[in-house]
């Protein structure tokens, strides 16, 4: 079994096609008020989309199921004062959540390693609780891959963080540390070794199980002292997948419920970018951290790596969220230029991570949910009078009499939903992009430096009179079915054929003969049940748009992160190609065919 829970690559099984479709809702106190009502009421959620979830041939195990909630400080302080260690003032100290392996030694190797990258780093080691559980509530397959989990309480110590962003900044270098560190000593091929949350404001509880299990499991979120202000819930059906206690959801940062279509080259993406990286806020630290996204972990486990980083590295939450999952901007004439801007700057520090998704997320002080720009899965929220706000993959997940709700709504396709419990306030999707998309000139950083292909000035065309057409149609793969079925209904009517759905056609690979190159490639599409998407509203998300030119520091927002060129489309003809290749520049020259020639290869 791999690390994370999963069978290692074999035969036609590959882990890097693990997706899920899930549940997901989250309930908040607007003004921040903590309570362990609000506990009850997330789990009173989280319980109502057990139809969400599912589990294997054993009934009593499921895929998964959590809880992500504030630190209970005051639970916490009691806790840690009954195992014989006291906790610094809220805010400066940290809470790891951490799934340990049932052999004594091999967790005592764990604790050890741990322990000693925390004093490396500066902070002090205040102690460690086990957190107590009850797995006779569980399933027995759950039993035999269940981790002893432990809390590891770090305060600030001798390090220079001045505040909790520094020391949650920190706590993010040390399990990024411990993780690779792990992995050199060859720890990593241990079961149960995974840090399933480490901050100074909230904490996962979660597992491989249903969702009516969690409370009687964890036995700490049934006390009164345990409290929070917010509740983050998730029921998992992996689909197709194995479960595993890793990979339950929330994870750090967010709950996922869809699937993320473009993984394999978000991943690529992300480690190619990695060489260009700096940071004033990291320092020396940048170092530590690779790599940044999870490798073999799933789509929902990745975008929390992606979403963790950027956050860590300086951006807001509602900014980090818009790079990933933006809205259809290219084709959207109403928007304002300052949100054209935004997102057409942030296109060329970062692909989208596309797909049908509707993803809640928090930092425990702000918590909100996104919807793909197609809005292909559900969330629906509703506002009470007492300042209570629930959102959810569906209605009813939270039983409020009619006459208590103040609003009621659902996220739009693209939109964003925020609830601020520090300002006390829902922030709507209009001031927070308006806010985030004002914040530096994105608009003219764009306007002034990127390069539009239309823009490229005029060339003779180098196309020549074809000699041999049939000769040169057998020479590239082109077949009597091809002219008959695709070819001849393009030309004569302008508009692709149509035929039925599926096919049959073999692969590529297995033929002997010489199919044409893009046979060889297959489009990655969703693994779970998404509505049909007509031709008109396809036109208006959809793009097919790729920047050229040398990427930048991720980390940084400079003028020069637009100094790019934009093609419509990644096929060329032979004029638009001769266009680039005579077009010249202070930035675009010597390596601007190489370029382009690396860009569209990957």
């Amino acid at each position: 079994m791999s690390q994370e829970g999963l069978p290692v690559k074999q035969g036609l099984y590959d882990p890097e096609f693990e997706h899920d479709s899930c549940g997901v809702g989250f309930v908040v106190n607007l003004n921040g008020v903590k309570s362990h009502l609000i506990i009850n009421q997330g789990l009173e959620v989280l319980s109502n989309l057990a139809h969400r979830g599912a589990c294997g041939c054993d009934p009593e195990t499921g895929d998964g199921a959590g809880i992500l909630v504030q630190i209970p400080d005051e639970f916490f302080r009691k806790q840690c004062g009954d195992v014989g260690f006291k906790l610094p003032s809220s805010g400066e100290y940290g809470v790891g959540m951490v799934f340990l392996p049932q052999d004594a030694k091999n967790r005592k190797s764990l604790e050890n390693l741990l322990e000693k990258v925390v004093i490396k780093e500066g902070l002090s080691f205040l102690g460690w609780r086990t957190v107590p559980v009850n797995n006779k509530a569980i399933g027995r397959l759950a039993q035999e891959s269940e981790p002893i989990i432990r809390q590891l309480f770090v305060g600030i110590g001798s390090s220079a963080c001045r505040n909790n962003k520094d020391l949650d900044r920190k706590l993010y270098v040390i399990r990024k540390l411990a993780e690779s560190e792990s992995e050199n000593q060859k720890l990593s091929g241990i079961q149960n070794f995974y840090i399933a949350s480490f901050s100074t404001g909230t904490v996962v509880y979660k597992g491989l199980l249903t969702a009516e299990q969690i409370p009687a499991y964890y036995v700490d979120l049934v006390n009164p002292l345990f409290k929070s202000a917010l509740a983050l819930v998730h029921s998992r059906f992996s689909t197709n997948t194995f479960p595993s206690w890793e990979l339950a959801h929330p994870y750090r940062y967010l709950a996922h419920n869809g699937e993320i279509n473009t993984l394999r080259g978000n991943r690529n993406w992300m480690r190619a970018r990695s060489g260009t990286l700096s940071s004033d806020i990291f320092g020396s630290d940048l170092n530590k951290l690779f790599p940044l996204v999870s490798e073999t972990g799933s789509d929902s486990a990745t975008i929390d790596n992606a979403l963790e980083f950027l956050v860590q590295g300086g951006r807001s939450l509602p900014h980090a969220m818009m790079m990933l999952i933006p809205e259809a901007w290219h084709k959207d004439s109403q928007m304002s230029p300052e949100k054209r801007g935004f997102y057409e700057y942030h296109s060329f520090l970062m692909e989208p991570w596309d797909g049908p998704a509707s993803i809640a997320f928090t930092d425990g002080i702000r918590i909100g949910a996104v919807l793909d720009r197609n809005g292909l899965r559900p969330s629906r929220f509703i506002v009470t009078k007492d300042n209570l706000v629930v959102m959810s993959s569906e209605v009813g997940v939270l039983e409020v009499p009619q006459e208590d709700i103040l609003e009621k709504g659902r996220l739009q396709p693209g939109k964003m939903f925020l609830v601020d419990t520090q300002q006390g306030r829902i922030i709507d999707d209009t001031e927070i992009k308006r806010t985030t998309s004002t914040q530096q000139p994105y608009r003219v950083w764009v306007e002034n430096n990127r390069v539009k292909l239309s823009d490229l000035p005029l060339v003779t065309s180098g196309n020549k009179k074809i000699k041999n057409l049939l000769q040169q149609q057998q020479a590239f793969g082109y077949t009597i079915e091809d002219l008959r079925i695709l070819m001849t209904p393009m030309g004569k009517e302008g508009e692709e054929a149509v035929g039925s759905m599926g096919t049959d056609t073999p692969l590529a690979v297995l033929s002997n003969k010489s199919p044409l190159l893009f046979n060889y490639f297959k489009q990655l599409f969703a693994q779970v049940t998404n509505p049909p998407i007509d031709s008109i509203r396809e036109n208006m998300v959809m793009s097919v748009e790729i920047h050229v030119g040398s990427e930048e520091n991720l980390l940084a927002e400079t003028p020069r992160h637009a100094s790019l060129l934009s093609l419509p489309c990644p096929i060329l003809t032979n004029v638009e190609l001769e266009r680039i290749r005579k077009f010249e520049s202070s930035i675009f020259r010597t390596n601007f065919q190489k370029c382009i020639y690396h860009k569209l290869r990957i």
